[in-house]
């Protein structure tokens, strides 16, 4: 661990000099031992492949003979195969410093061994104690932190790290054959790096062991008692041969140097006894140099070697080693806040370690949820990704039919049942809907992400983030225009490039306007007139801004407003609207980002309205890019939580399922393939129906991430089957019909033409399907093997009946076990279209093979905006639906699979930057309203405890 080299010179080998007996001893001892760690290293590599022990060299400065010992280590450690890693801190480098750094290679699962080279080379003042203490014991291969010399001083030889030097003077020691029990042993010196654990390690292999040191007054007659005689004093031939008994074993750890005018250098090597008198009476005795020095740089491999053997014994490359939490289910299920209030979730700290996560890659939000840097990705970025799996469902009742709560129970069932690394991707709620009709959305049951009030509510404020600049656009937007409307192009011009102290300079992103307008041009003083004009005026046509304001609220009073009524804003008013803050652009350029830079790139892609030419007028025209990105950069890194039974959940965007494309984000997913490694499961969950949901996961997320999805998993209930076999209406808020709550095997049947056909659209992009059935309480037997047969008969790989609502993970465990076996089979994921066919023909492909319609109808408005974007060369984006969930047509009263219809499409709209444009199907609003009797009335905070009660 923490290394104080005593001077040892290069030297290749080790020697134990004979003394009188003539004794010869190989001077390649330390040579043998790199052979034997080289060769269970490859053994290593066979059992495990792709495993390489690892050992980090911590150094803070630049000195010399550091340097020389550090280029010895990595040397040994390149021709034993140990993978070394040398970390170097500039001598400014500060205590916080080198404790951040020890911090993150204590949680690299790479780094097996652990050394800090001193002394630490700092003009700081650094606490090395401190230093020492802070390396994890289960790396300091150097076995100088307290817990290993506590137990050391214990006798607990087999659980802890012994200092390497006293490791290579004890194997030294065996490898004369002498019996080491019942001798009497002295060492000199009484350093924590030699003669105390020197003194530890003799005691517990049974010598009888004496200590001196400088104040030792009977150090001649101490020496002369001695059958083994270590030395580590630090002071030149100190001890002298006529001391020593006749005989005895001497290990010389000292190295000095004194003068020799012989020498070139004026100086040689000595250690601290009297080589050429002490070799005369001992009957083994090591050199200096040669002697002790390589054995320390071998017993550094050594236990590097062996941390890693250990690590093998607790973790199998590749297998999380994931503590999870036991339910205990009880019946009736209480209510979801209940349930999940009464487990205690793990510290967020301890999941992100479990998954193997670095201690700098995840930014702690409390005990939690965390948020995760993207450098974790860009770490992981050679490990091969694990299966891909999409949850999805039928066309569902305003209820719901459970996919996130099946998504939960899917990845407990596959982590805490069958130990398989998984990972839930889900999206991240309204606090719109949370306190309106809907409630949480966190899963449900012993389903669940957990904390739920944490989840449902703030989380880490991505949504806030969101709030703030998408009403920045609108700000700017209208501030643009009223001073556009107020100004000469000359005033105009003074403002957006003032002079200071005389001089005018174009920001970044003014230079990339003038560039747009082809005036290649730096300097502010060269534009012409006309240039200037160009420049300085956007010229938005108010009837053409799509950008609104947004708020994490439903508010139906603000669907229209009026803005600029203020007697400052001169007149300037005009009607706009509030749309809830998941609709806004900025959410889906979030979900569908694979980096910052990608990120900024769609912020300043993303179109505003056009200009009284009829040309798009971006962000980056209004000069916010930058500025948006600040804002954005915390929310782009993913919200790590955990479920009740404490496997690992991404939680992170949350953009509509209707006006965008109702999935998770793409780094989440990405990040999450990484961490499960080739033989895990991340599942991630489409909103909507598979029509909606699921046709954009795989033709919007997929096509931009370059993810294939190995299974689709779709979810289907009894209920909702029944729904569309033409049973009654059902309604949030109002007890279920007694259709619902008998057995009506003929009805169900008839709705599950839904069912067929959502597995025939799922199949029609080469994935295989298994089907969910999620079981109430009121199905019967009879009507959940219907389901299943009906499923299997329509094509699905397989169709299971899950219980996980009431039994968690355990009520999964059929449906994980079937998604394992899909995700075996040969997926042919392909594409429904090419992005290259005219807009009009890619949504006809999905009006007629995902829909069923016959024909698609544009309505003036649309026909307008498929000339308008194809002008502007938007004619190459995919194409995102706007269309009701509670049918595949248009109408939300045609249950079943209706066909025959003409789809009507009355208008088109286009987020540029989030790369998509939206047919609207029908009138849909993006500001929901509040019901009669919201959510909220049933929550509410405990005074005393600070807890949330109530339903979410």
């Amino acid at each position: 661990m923490i290394h104080e080299e005593m001077a040892y010179p290069p030297c290749g080998y080790l020697s134990l000099s004979p003394g009188p007996l003539k004794k010869c001893w190989s001077r390649g001892f330390s040579l043998q031992v790199r052979e034997r760690l080289k060769q269970q290293v490859v053994e290593m590599k066979e059992k495990f492949p792709g495993f390489r022990p690892g050992l980090a060299i911590l150094q803070v400065g630049n000195r010399d003979d550091s340097n020389l010992y550090i280029n010895m280590k990595l040397k040994a450690a390149a021709e034993i195969g140990i993978s070394a890693n040398h970390i170097k801190l500039p001598n400014t480098a500060t205590e916080a410093d080198v404790l951040q750094c020890i911090a993150s290679l204590n949680g690299d699962p790479a780094v097996h061994g652990f050394i800090v080279q001193l002394p630490l080379d700092s003009d700081k003042p650094i606490n090395t104690e401190k230093i020492t203490n802070a390396v994890a014991p289960e790396k300091d291969v150097d076995g100088l932190s307290s817990i290993n010399a506590g137990k050391l001083s214990r006798g607990d030889l087999g659980d802890c790290f012994i200092p390497c030097t006293p490791k290579g003077c004890m194997e030294l020691i065996r490898q004369t054959g002498i019996q080491v029990a019942g001798k009497r042993a002295v060492v000199v010196g009484r350093s924590k790096i030699v003669g105390a654990p020197m003194h530890d390690l003799l005691l517990w292999n049974h010598a009888t062991v004496t200590t001196c040191h400088s104040k030792t007054s009977t150090l001649a007659e101490e020496v002369g008692k001695a059958d083994i005689l270590v030395v580590a004093a630090g002071k030149a031939e100190m001890v002298k041969g006529e001391w020593i008994k006749p005989g005895a074993i001497v290990i010389d750890c000292g190295i000095n140097h004194v003068p020799d005018s012989t020498k070139a250098s004026g100086k040689r090597v000595v250690g601290d006894v009297a080589y050429s008198t002490a070799k005369e009476k001992a009957s083994y005795i090591t050199p200096v140099p040669g002697g002790v020095g390589p054995m320390t740089v071998a017993m550094l491999m050594q236990s590097t070697v062996e941390s890693a053997q250990r690590f093998l014994e607790k973790f199998q490359p590749g297998k999380w080693n994931i503590q999870y939490n036991q339910l205990t289910l009880k019946m009736p299920v209480p209510s979801d806040i209940e349930i999940s209030q009464s487990y205690i979730p793990k510290p967020i700290d301890q999941v992100a370690r479990e998954v193997g996560l670095l201690p700098d890659e995840v930014e702690l939000y409390g005990q939690t949820k965390a948020k995760v840097h993207l450098s974790a990705l860009k770490r992981l970025k050679n490990q091969p990704d694990g299966k891909y799996i999409v949850v999805t469902g039928i066309t569902p009742t305003p209820l719901g039919e459970g996919k996130s709560t099946t998504t939960v129970g899917l990845v407990q069932a596959l982590g805490a049942h069958l130990h398989q690394n998984v990972f839930a991707c889900v999206r991240q709620p309204s606090q719109g809907p949370t306190f309106g009709i809907k409630g949480g959305a966190a899963g449900g049951g012993y389903c669940q992400v957990i904390p739920m009030e944490e989840f449902n509510l703030h989380l880490t404020g991505d949504i806030h983030a969101i709030t703030a600049a998408n009403n920045l656009v609108a700000a700017a937007v209208d501030a643009r225009m009223f001073h556009e409307l107020t100004q000469t192009d000359q005033a105009l011009y003074n403002r957006l490039v003032p002079s200071d102290s005389g001089v005018r300079k174009f920001s970044d992103i003014q230079i990339r306007r003038l560039q747009k307008l082809g005036i290649n041009k730096t300097d502010p003083m060269a534009l012409t007139k006309e240039e200037v004009t160009l420049f300085v005026r956007l010229d938005i046509d108010p009837g053409t801004i799509t950008w609104q304001r947004v708020l994490d609220t439903n508010d139906r009073f603000l669907r229209k407003i009026t803005i600029g009524q203020s007697l400052t804003e001169k007149g300037f008013s005009r009607t706009a609207q509030f749309d809830i803050t998941v609709s806004s652009e900025i959410m889906a350029v979030l979900a569908l980002s694979d980096g910052l830079d990608d990120m900024k790139k769609r912020l300043g892609r993303m179109v505003v309205a056009s200009n009284k030419k009829g040309e798009p007028v971006t962000t980056d025209d209004l000069g916010v890019t930058g500025a948006l990105a600040v804002l954005m950069k915390d929310a782009i890194k993913p919200n790590l939580m955990q479920t009740l039974e404490g496997t690992p959940v991404f939680v992170h965007a949350g953009p509509f399922a209707n006006i965008a494309h109702g999935n998770s984000s793409v780094l989440a997913d990405k990040i999450a393939l990484k961490l499960v490694g080739k033989d895990g499961f991340v599942v991630t969950e489409a909103g909507f129906g598979a029509d909606i949901g699921m046709e954009k996961f795989f033709n919007i997320k997929c096509r931009y991430s370059g993810l294939r999805p190995h299974v689709v998993v779709l979810v289907a209930t009894v209920r909702a089957l029944k729904m569309h076999g033409g049973g009654p209406t059902v309604t949030a808020g109002v007890p279920l019909p007694k259709e619902y709550m008998e057995e009506d095997l003929q009805l169900l049947a008839k709705g599950c033409s839904n069912l067929n056909k959502q597995i025939q659209n799922a199949r029609m992009f080469g994935v295989p399907v298994v089907v969910a059935v999620n079981a109430f309480k009121t199905d019967t037997k009879a009507e959940t093997a219907l389901v299943v047969q009906q499923a299997k008969e329509a094509g699905a790989f397989d169709a299971v009946v899950c219980t996980h609502w009431a039994e968690g993970g355990k009520g999964a465990v059929a449906l994980a076990q079937a998604v394992q076996r899909a995700s075996q089979t040969p997926s042919n994921f392909r594409f429904l279209y090419d992005v290259k066919l005219p807009v009009i023909d890619k949504i006809r492909i999905i009006a007629q093979q995902i829909y069923g319609a016959r024909d698609i109808e544009l309505l003036p408005e649309a026909q307008e905006k498929v000339a308008l974007y194809t002008k502007q060369g938007f004619g190459n984006l995919p194409i995102c639906m706007a269309k009701t969930h509670l049918s595949l047509s248009h109408d939300p009263e045609q249950k079943g699979a209706p066909t025959g219809f003409i789809l009507p499409i009355r208008d088109i709209r286009a987020s540029v930057g989030a790369g998509f444009l939206y047919p609207l199907v029908g009138t849909m609003s993006t500001m929901p309203g509040l019901p009669t009797r919201p959510c909220f009335y049933d929550i509410d905070l405990d005074p005393v405890s600070g807890a949330v009660n109530g339903l979410f």
